[in-house]
This record gives C-alpha cells, sequence and structure tokens, in this order.
C-alpha cells in the first residue's frame, strides 16, 4: 500500500578530486559554493584557537577558484602580533605546530561546537591518528602530528564540517582520487607518494592516476574522504544549485589545481553504476549455497540470487548472479573462486536508477520493528517491515507472523 508524504529534496554535495584533496581545498570549495565567511568565522570560534583566514580569489589555469590560508601567530614584529601562513607542506618546519592526537581530541571535546560538527571532526582526526599509528607502529595515544596536527588542519577540518551544516549537506559522494607520483620530505624523511598515511586511508576507495610528480591527496585530505564520502561514483542524479572551485598550490599539470564540488537538490529516481558477476555451475553441493549467499552479503554484495539451469550433457546446474558497487568486482569474484567450484567469473556493468528510501525503527504492540520506506516517483510511498525483525519477535511472542508484519507497516504509514 502506498501513502503520501511530503518531503524536501535532499541536499546532495558532489566532489570532484581530478587534482586531488586537501583539507584547505575542501573548505575554500565549501566558501566558493556560497558558506558565509561571517556564519563559517562564528563556527569556528568555539575552537578558542588564535588564527586569521586570508580568503582570496585566484586563478589556476583557465579557472577562477578560491584560496585560504590560516594564518597563525609566531611572534611580534614591531610591536605588533605576527602572523605567519601555516601552509600543508610536508616538513620539519611544522613541528613548532604540531600536537598529539589527544590533545587534538581533548580541544574538540571541549570546544563550543555543534554537536554534529565536532562528531565530524573527531571522526575524521581518528581516521588520521589510526592510520599513523598503524604506519609508525605506536599505538593510537602517543601519535604526534607534526603536519596534520598543526593549527591549519585542526582549522580545515573543523571549518569544513561547520560549512556542511551550514550549507544544508545530508550526503556527499565524490568521483574516482586522483593520485600523484614521486616522493615527498616529511617530519620523518623523504617518503614515496602517495604518503603511507594517505594509501591506507585509501583503502578500498576507487583511484586513478594524475600523472603529475606531486603529491595531489595530503593524509588530511583522505581522512576527510574516508570519514565523511557516503559514496565514491560518478556525478549522481541531480539539479545542481551551486558549483564552487577551491584551490591548491600553484602547479603545472594536466588538468588546473582545484577540487570542483556542485550542491544540488535530488527527486525522484536517482542512478548508479553497479556490475553484474555471473557463473554456472553444475557440481556445487546445493547445501552449500546458503554460506555462499551469506559470504557474498557480508562482503557487501547488492544482490544474489540463484536460477536453476539445464547445461551442457544434460546436467542440471545453478546460475548464479551477484551485484554489487563496481568497487567491489575483485573481492567478490575473489569469494566466488574460494567459497564455490566457480572457475570462471562473468562481469558486466550496468546503470541502474534507484528510488530513494530510508531504514527506521517503529513502535509496536509486539516491540520495535525496522521497516523501509521508499518514496515512488508520484509522491507517494510505500513501506514493508525487515523480516527478521518480525521473524524474531513473531517467535519470541509467539504470535504469527503477519499479525507483526501488518502491525509494524501500519505504524510506519
Amino acid at each position: 500500500m502506498a501513502t503520501r508524504r511530503a518531503k524536501e529534496a535532499s541536499r546532495l554535495l558532489h566532489l570532484e578530486p581530478f587534482s586531488g584533496i586537501a583539507g584547505d581545498m575542501l573548505l575554500a570549495a565549501l566558501l566558493d559554493l556560497g558558506l558565509p565567511r561571517r556564519e563559517l568565522e562564528a563556527g569556528l570560534a568555539g575552537l578558542g584557537l588564535e588564527f586569521k583566514l586570508r580568503v582570496r580569489k585566484v586563478s589556476r589555469g583557465a579557472l577562477s577558484a578560491r584560496h585560504v590560508e590560516v594564518r597563525v601567530p609566531t611572534g611580534r614584529a614591531g610591536g605588533k602580533r605576527k602572523h605567519v601562513s601555516a601552509g600543508h607542506a610536508h616538513g620539519a618546519g611544522h613541528h613548532h605546530h604540531g600536537r598529539s592526537f589527544t590533545a587534538i581530541t581533548k580541544l574538540l571535546r571541549r570546544a563550543k561546537l555543534d554537536g554534529e560538527v565536532r562528531d565530524r571532526a573527531l571522526a575524521t582526526f581518528e581516521a588520521l591518528g589510526r592510520s599513523e599509528a598503524k604506519i609508525h607502529g605506536v599505538e593510537l595515544e602517543k601519535v604526534h602530528f607534526h603536519e596534520v596536527g598543526a593549527v591549519d588542519a585542526i582549522v580545515d577540518i573543523t571549518g569544513a564540517a561547520v560549512g556542511l551544516r551550514a550549507l544544508g549537506v545530508e550526503r556527499v559522494s565524490c568521483t574516482p582520487v586522483a593520485l600523484g607520483h614521486g616522493s615527498v620530505e616529511t617530519a620523518h624523511g623523504r617518503l614515496p607518494l602517495p604518503a603511507p598515511a594517505t594509501l591506507d586511508l585509501l583503502r578500498g576507495i576507487p583511484t586513478v592516476p594524475a600523472h603529475v610528480a606531486w603529491e595531489t591527496v595530503t593524509p588530511t585530505g583522505a581522512a576527510l574522504l574516508r570519514t565523511w564520502v557516503d559514496e565514491f561514483r560518478q556525478l549522481p542524479a541531480m539539479t545542481p544549485t551551486a558549483v564552487g572551485y577551491g584551490a591548491g598550490g600553484d602547479r603545472e599539470g594536466p588538468m588546473p589545481n582545484v577540487l570542483r564540488a556542485t550542491l544540488g537538490r535530488q527527486g525522484g529516481p536517482d542512478w548508479d553504476r553497479i556490475v553484474s558477476l555471473e557463473t554456472n555451475l553444475d557440481d556445487l553441493v546445493p547445501e552449500h549455497f546458503e554460506h555462499l549467499m551469506e559470504r557474498l552479503f557480508e562482503a557487501g554484495a547488492l544482490d544474489v540470487t540463484l536460477q536453476h539451469l539445464q547445461m551442457k550433457k544434460n546436467r542440471p546446474g545453478f546460475g548464479v548472479r551477484v551485484l554489487a558497487r563496481a568497487a567491489q568486482r575483485q573481492e567478490l569474484a575473489g569469494l566466488l573462486f574460494t567459497e564455490s567450484t566457480a572457475i570462471g567469473v562473468r562481469t558486466q556493468e550496468w546503470d541502474r536508477l534507484v528510488l530513494p528510501r530510508q531504514t527506521r525503527k517503529v513502535d509496536t504492540p509486539y516491540g520495535r520493528v525496522t521497516v523501509k520506506q521508499v518514496e515512488l516517483p508520484d509522491g507517494t510511498s510505500s513501506v514493508s517491515a525487515e523480516y527478521d525483525d518480525c521473524k524474531r519477535i513473531a517467535k519470541a511472542r509467539k504470535v504469527p507472523l503477519r499479525d507483526v508484519v501488518r502491525a509494524a507497516e501500519e505504524a510506519a504509514r
């Protein structure tokens, strides 16, 4: 049954790091999208840090973009407090701005920040800290950030979180991330690019070569992608309302050194790109299919289907089809090889139309049940109760399954 439900279209932010991403580039892009500087500075005031923002328009290649510098005091000159740009370069020069992971989390927890802003900032620094701890073989509490722990990174990350909230962003998507090559000087000496912490943070995230011999993605940028992006994909179905460009350093390359951010609204069916993996089996024990399906779903498969087949030499068999995100192709193909008797897997990419949906809990006379609500193109919505929840409650309360399902769907409507 469908029910009418009025809902404003979701506000989306889509990022295109075709020249990479850093914290200052994201903050600059949000300002270029329309984030009011006064609102940004008011949100950052709760940090209790001394700094100044320098925001200006610059040119990167053929593009005009916004550029942000965080200037921190270093002493007095002529009786006045002197501010210098903290920058984002790796190297020993950042030592005097360094802070420990513990110090940063304490600062953020006691800061007068909006709860959503604080949570985003803490999640980003925790991701950074865990990667640094892993790379250097130390405990998380002993991690000391020489570069990313500086005031500029705290301001960039917190400022970007302020921007997402101020712009009303509900969902973030991002195209594959362009990575440079070569090496970079850091407080730990010369390291390969991508930097070890950056590459660790990008595990599972689609990347492409940038074909430049410099650092396109900083550890801060990688942590922002890992903790804030909901989906990696091409531009989703949306109505763009603003486009912003955040500038990095002025470097030569095949593309302008900017991050493009598109803000828009989404309503009705969305589309994405999925992969279909298929194999035909005539020698797998049927009882093992349940285990195979469980493993595939645990690994992130969107759907798994089985089909009875009549194969060569009149042998009965099964066709297995797995639908998944394109980035999961290798992992799920590996599971088909290891958990079944498959010796070959066919793959094909498809465009998929997807209706907006949400999952939530509802209260029923039998207990709390998870329901899925799907928005239809005509503005109505349909609801369906989660089978596993209903089955568990029906067994525990010794009531018919259909009664629990009916109660949950009525509560949702």
